[in-house]
């Protein structure tokens, strides 16, 4: 601010009426463990139930599928700080679950039109990319805003499932372990499934440099948090399974909403705003994290220089945001729900199990490089295990989506060529991709960061 000395990240000071562009540390405790529990309770534990009944084939199963992913994020979350998913996947079908809650009651019963739905899930989406392009301190105040409402909403189907649970409503967890109903080979959709709705936990990695502290918050922040959400989310599947047959659960494309006009009645009508609002949340997440991804890319010289540089007064980054918003539409636009789940999922484990593979063997080779995050060993060797185990039998049981996900991941290589590995080009291509970048940052108002924050 003008007339103002301030400390940049290197201990200089700036001179009054200047401000250096570089990233600020503005995410403490609360804002980092909220970032997370309010990226990770999204969509998924109102819609993913079905998922991993109907490829679990029995309630207790699904119940330890839920309370196993829980534990698998804990153990990745710690070990895992470089690897990421597809953000535009998995931010479509978050859209497309915020639009279908907030459109379908007023249709109820009958099927609400998809072309209004996915206009609705793109104006939220917008919502978002412009809180995330205005400042870090907004989106981070949105962000503990939205997690509290979708902590009360988690909350408000947990009780009376707990009250019909204590007057003895039973019946539905009575041979919760039917062998015959289990299919194997099927269990790693499940998995998938689960793991979706606990998608998110690693996106407070990319936020690194804007957080206070990071040595003390982040672990503090992933154990609070990953704890708190895994208790919540084998509760509610349990009021789930409380007030609902298998057989109604499955019949349901939306079982918070199916829930909620049977356990809630008079506040039936609340529970869809409630989750559309935390799958706002989860889309906030998000955006805020992700872009910080391509920022870093960009900055190692994985992506085009322009997507290293953040706005000069809003101190975001800006191009990387935008960049995502268009693909986040198209695949809006082109996917259903449950397969853009399936899509994503292959390729976000897969580059999470070749990352901790390549953090394991860093460990190996440089076993006294100084780590400010160190688990033991065998969680490490065991999540990267389980990552490829579920990786692998994916491929066996739904080859399709595994495929067309392998497909699309190979179209960034020759992106990749075009746009980083350019000194083989015509130089006429150089000239007109550097005319091209330099005019994009005139247009965004964007520079690169003048004070190291890494």
């Amino acid at each position: 601010m003008e007339g103002t000395r301030t400390k940049t990240e290197d201990g200089k000071k700036e001179k009054p009426g200047e401000e250096v562009v570089h990233l600020r540390r503005e995410i403490g405790l609360l804002p980092a463990a909220c970032f997370i529990i309010g990226t990770v309770v999204g969509s998924g534990i109102f819609i993913a139930p079905k998922g991993v009944l109907m490829n679990s084939g029995s309630v207790g199963l699904s119940l330890l599928v839920w309370t196993l992913c829980g534990v698998l994020s804990l153990f990745g979350k710690f070990e895992s700080s470089t690897s990421g998913p597809k953000l535009p996947a998995v931010a479509s079908y978050v859209s497309l679950a915020f639009g279908r809650y907030v459109v379908e009651p007023f249709f109820a019963p009958c099927a609400a039109p998809t072309a209004l739905i996915r206009l609705v899930s793109v104006l939220g989406l917008t919502f978002v990319v412009a809180v995330n392009c205005w400042s870090v301190t907004s989106a981070s105040r949105t962000q503990v805003t939205l997690t509290f409402i979708k902590i009360f909403a988690l909350i408000l189907i947990i009780i009376p499932g707990a009250i019909a649970l204590a007057k003895g409503k039973t019946e539905n967890f009575q041979n919760g372990f039917e062998v015959d109903l289990i299919t194997l080979d099927k269990l790693p959709l499940a998995f998938y499934n689960g793991l979706y709705a606990y998608g998110g936990w690693f996106y407070l990695n990319f936020v690194t440099e804007e957080v206070i502290n990071p040595n003390r918050t982040i672990p503090l922040a992933i154990i609070f948090s990953m704890v708190t959400v895994t208790i919540l989310y084998v509760l509610v599947n349990v009021a789930y399974y409380t007030m609902m047959t298998p057989a109604e659960l499955l019949l349901s494309d939306a079982v918070a909403f199916t829930f909620a006009n049977r356990a809630l009645r008079g506040l039936a009508s609340v529970v869809p705003i409630l989750v559309a609002l935390s799958c706002l949340g989860a889309l906030n997440g998000g955006f805020f994290g992700a872009p910080r991804m391509l920022f870093v890319g960009a900055r190692e010289g994985h992506w085009p220089r322009i997507f290293a540089m953040i706005h000069i007064r809003r101190r975001t980054p800006l191009p990387a945001v935008l960049f995502l918003y268009p693909l986040v539409v198209l695949m809006l636009m082109t996917g259903e729900i449950y397969q853009l789940i399936s899509f994503a999922s292959f390729s976000r484990w897969f580059f999470i199990a070749l990352a901790t593979l390549g953090m394991l063997i860093h460990r190996y080779r440089f076993p006294l490089h100084p780590r400010p995050f160190k688990v033991p060993l065998v969680i490490a060797v065991t999540f990267t295990v389980v990552c490829f185990f579920i990786v692998g039998l994916s491929l066996y049981s739904d080859p399709w989506n595994t495929g067309m996900s392998c497909i699309l991941t190979l179209t960034g290589v020759p992106v990749y060529f075009v746009t980083v590995y350019r000194f083989r080009l015509p130089h006429r291509w150089k000239r007109i991709f550097n005319y091209c970048s330099k005019q994009m940052q005139i247009l965004l108002e964007v520079a690169q960061q003048e004070v190291q924050t890494y």
